[in-house]
């Protein structure tokens, strides 16, 4: 069961982080299909459960770290970040002040 849940989130992850990008989209679903192909008549409870990790590692990883580009021009790049990647920032202050004790 957890393996089938593993599958489905990582074709979950996959299709909104390639968001319109068919090649990625292609070449992430085949490697899926594949490690998981690969390993299917695996019967080892140990060797189950460090694919399983391994798997999950792989999902935090693209849904956390992977931001689309676009090539505008021969010498530009536009980063698509996705909106679960924006993170308030804090802005850089060159002179810290101390702070006054009351």
């Amino acid at each position: 069961m957890q393996v089938l849940k593993l599958f489905k989130l990582l074709h979950r992850t996959r299709q909104e982080v390639f968001k319109n990008d068919t090649k990625a989209l292609e070449a992430a679903r085949q490697k899926i299909n594949e490690e998981f192909r690969n390993n299917r008549d695996e019967t080892s409870e140990e060797k189950i459960n460090e694919l399983l990790k391994i798997g999950s590692d792989v999902e935090v990883i693209l849904r956390t770290s992977v931001i689309q580009a676009v090539h505008t021009d021969s010498d530009k790049i536009v980063l698509i970040p996705r909106k679960d990647l924006l993170q308030d920032n804090t802005p850089y202050i060159d002179k810290p002040t101390k702070k006054q004790e009351s």
